[in-house]
């Protein structure tokens, strides 16, 4: 059966614009474009050991069979909970099956019809599309622009009103940070609530990974840390860290955690596994930190830092305007054998398209500074 006229004709658009999706083919090229970012997706002991843990845990079990509040909240998952909540310094864990089921069940239930809730304009989509399944009333602030924030704060705020305010700790597109101290103090002196995304910063910040918040000692001032697992943790799922009643309200009443099946006990023995490597892989992460010098190093050698968004994480992001020159400039680079992805709008505003550089710890700095002496002869 053919597709509707007008789903044709969307897709059509897309073409025309040169900004069509399509699924990429694996490939054997140098990876500057996933989110592995120490290396935990093919990490051999982290397999190995997730599997000998379901063996000594007597776990030899496919699927979760359910829900978890139906049948699937096998033994793994409370081990796993008590365990992250510790590392992360946290009352509570609750782990979700993907960061974007977490975001989604967070801001879709959290905020209240009569709360209000204020966000980074460049929000990850599954951060915006929970808030757009809330009753409260949302706001977007000009990017960490806290004179922005603070003139909604002035605006909204009310004895009988709840505010919750959203950002980052690293945003996935431009890779930078917000000043998280000054975010804070600001958002103490409003006495409202502060939520945080730290997808990319598990992995890359702290001296065992443990995220931007925690390794500048601000993680106790903040009501909800939301942490996924298919970035620098190599695997899947994600863990929303807050109070023990915060946990029980998302278990009542997150949507996405209540009808969707529990992860199964694979997927949570690997978790749990990947979160006891980072203790024992601070050699990595110090690796990263070190690539991630080296590059911002080299790219002001060579005169290219004012085309790239400012970035101290694993994410370097270079504008080239145009879906058209952005997927040419990549389609070059992976005939040179580097695997860098074009950022095309609208996932990004038009204009501000972008070659997405992810940085890993088995990046050497040969393939670094080759990378960018190409990126000069493409554009220069």
């Amino acid at each position: 059966m053919k597709l509707p006229e007008n789903l044709s004709q969307k897709l059509m658009q897309r073409e025309q614009t040169n900004a069509l999706r399509q699924l990429p083919q694996p490939n054997a090229l140098i990876d500057f474009s996933s989110n592995d970012y120490i290396g935990f997706s093919k990490n051999a002991t982290i397999f190995n050991k997730a599997h000998q843990f379901l063996i000594e845990n007597n776990c030899i079990q496919n699927g979760a069979t359910g829900s978890r509040l139906i049948s699937g909240n096998h033994s793994l998952y409370e081990i796993a909970e008590v365990e992250i909540a510790k590392f992360h310094e946290s009352e509570a864990a609750l782990l979700f099956n993907s960061g974007y089921d977490a975001n989604v069940g967070f801001f879709s239930v959290v905020p209240q019809r009569t709360d209000v809730i204020l966000y980074d304009e460049l929000c990850h989509a599954s951060i915006r599309d929970g808030i757009s399944l809330s009753k409260a009333k949302s706001y977007k602030y000009e990017h960490n622009d806290f004179e922005d924030l603070a003139r909604l704060l002035l605006k909204f705020k009310t004895s009988s009103t709840n505010i919750y305010v959203v950002t980052e700790s690293v945003f996935s597109m431009d890779g930078d940070c917000p000043n998280l101290e000054e975010l804070v103090s600001l958002c103490e002196k409003h006495e409202v609530y502060v939520v945080v995304d730290e997808a990319h910063a598990l992995g890359v910040f702290g001296e065992s990974g443990e995220g931007l918040l925690q390794s500048i000692q601000l993680h106790e001032r903040i009501f909800a840390r939301i942490m996924t697992f298919g970035k620098g943790l190599g695997c899947h799922g994600a863990v929303i860290l807050g109070s023990q009643e915060l946990q029980s309200y998302l278990v009542n009443f997150a949507r996405s955690f209540i009808y969707t099946t529990g992860l199964p006990p694979h997927s949570v023995a690997t978790i749990l596994t990947a979160y006891r490597q980072l203790v024992l892989e601070k050699n990595s992460i110090k690796k990263l930190r070190e690539n991630i010098v080296f590059f911002n190093q080299q790219k002001k050698l060579m005169s290219l830092q004012p085309m790239f968004v400012r970035s101290k994480s694993a994410i370097q992001s270079a504008i080239i305007p145009g879906n058209e020159k952005v997927k040419e400039v990549a389609q070059k680079m992976r005939a040179e054998g580097f695997d860098v992805k074009a950022i095309l709008s609208p996932t990004v505003p038009e204009g501000q398209e972008r070659l997405r550089f992810c940085l890993h710890v088995y990046n050497s700095e040969k393939e670094i500074t080759r990378i960018l002496e190409l990126l000069l002869k493409l554009l220069f």
